[in-house]
C-alpha cells in the first residue's frame, strides 16, 4: 500500500503539458495540467499519508480492520475529484471560462469534500505518523480547549453559516474577479471553499440527527440557488473580468456568466436535494422502525 504513493506521483508528473502556474498566471502552454506547487504539495502528502497509515494499520490488525475497504475506495474517490477539479485541464479552461470555473468549485464542494468526510481519514492519517507524535496529538485533542474549539467550529448551525459566507463573499463580484487574476487571492477562494465545505459536511455526517442534516443542506440549497439566480439572471455582465475571455470559446461574456449561475442553481442544487433526501429517508425509516434517530451514517 505504501508503495502506492511514489506512482501516484510519478503518474502526476509524468502528464503531459504541465505548468506550473496558478490564479491567473501566465500559462507557457495551451491546455494542460497545473502544477501549483501549493496545491500539489499538500494533494501528494496527504495521500501518501493516508495510504501509509492504512497499510501500517492493517500490517498490525489485518486487512480492512479499523479502515475498511470501502473507506479507502471512498477516500481515493474523493482525493481524485479533488485533484481532478483543482490540477487538471479544468482548471486551466476555469481560468478562461467563467461556466467551468463553476464546475470546478462544485466538484470540489459538493462531490470532492463529501466524498473525503464519508471517508472518516483522520485514522489513517494518524496512523501514519510516529506513534509518540501520534500519541502526542491525541493527547493535545482531548485537552479541554481542543475540544471546545472543534466542537464550535463543527456545530452544524456554524458550519452551516460558514460555508455560506465563504461561498457568498467570494462571490461578490470583484473578490471573484480579483482572485481570477491575484495567486494568493485564488488560492485562499480555494482554501476557504475546501475547509469550509470539509467543515459543513463533518458537521452533517457526523454531528446531526438524519432530519437536521436534510434540513441544513436544504437551507444551503435554496441559498446557493439564489445565488446562481442572480447570477444567471442578470441583465448585465458582472463578473467583467472572469468572463473576458468568453468570446474565445463562442460565448458572450453574459451567456458564460448565465451559464455559470445554472451550473450553481441546478447541477449543485441537484446533488444538495439527492443528499437531503437520502438523510430524509434515514430518518423516516428509523422513525418507522421506533429506533432512535441518532446520528447518519
Amino acid at each position: 500500500m505504501r508503495a502506492l504513493a511514489a506512482p501516484a506521483l510519478t503518474a502526476l508528473l509524468l502528464l503531459p503539458h504541465a505548468a506550473w502556474a496558478h490564479g491567473g498566471e501566465q500559462h507557457e502552454h495551451g491546455p494542460g495540467w497545473t502544477f501549483d506547487p501549493w496545491v500539489l504539495t499538500p494533494l501528494l502528502v496527504s495521500l501518501a499519508l493516508y495510504l501509509a497509515g492504512t497499510a501500517r494499520l492493517w500490517s498490525r490488525a489485518g486487512y480492512g480492520r479499523g479502515i475498511r475497504p470501502w473507506q479507502l475506495s471512498t477516500y481515493l474517490a474523493g482525493w481524485l475529484f479533488m485533484a481532478g477539479a483543482l490540477l487538471s485541464p479544468l482548471h486551466w479552461f476555469g481560468e478562461r471560462v467563467f461556466t467551468l470555473h463553476m464546475i470546478e468549485h462544485e466538484i470540489v464542494m459538493a462531490v470532492a469534500a463529501p466524498l473525503l468526510v464519508l471517508a472518516r481519514p483522520a485514522g489513517a492519517l494518524a496512523w501514519a505518523l510516529p506513534a509518540r507524535w501520534r500519541h502526542a496529538l491525541g493527547r493535545i485533542g482531548r485537552t479541554r480547549p481542543m475540544r471546545a474549539a472543534w466542537l464550535a467550529v463543527t456545530a452544524p448551525v456554524f458550519a452551516t453559516l460558514a460555508h455560506g459566507v465563504a461561498i457568498w463573499a467570494w462571490h461578490i463580484p470583484v473578490l471573484f474577479d480579483a482572485a481570477v487574476v491575484v495567486s494568493l487571492l485564488h488560492r485562499l477562494q480555494h482554501l476557504s471553499f475546501i475547509l469550509t465545505a470539509l467543515i459543513f459536511w463533518w458537521a452533517l455526517l457526523r454531528r446531526c440527527s438524519a432530519g437536521s442534516a436534510a434540513l441544513h443542506l436544504f437551507v444551503t440549497m435554496m441559498h446557493t440557488g439564489v445565488l446562481g439566480a442572480l447570477m444567471a439572471l442578470a441583465p448585465r455582465v458582472l463578473y467583467t473580468t472572469q468572463t473576458a475571455q468568453a468570446g474565445l470559446w463562442g460565448l458572450t461574456p453574459l451567456e458564460d456568466q448565465q451559464l455559470a449561475g445554472l451550473v450553481m442553481w441546478i447541477p449543485a442544487g441537484t446533488i444538495y436535494v439527492a443528499a437531503a433526501l437520502g438523510f430524509t429517508a434515514s430518518w423516516i425509516s428509523r422513525a418507522g422502525r421506533g429506533g432512535k434517530v441518532a446520528h447518519a451514517p
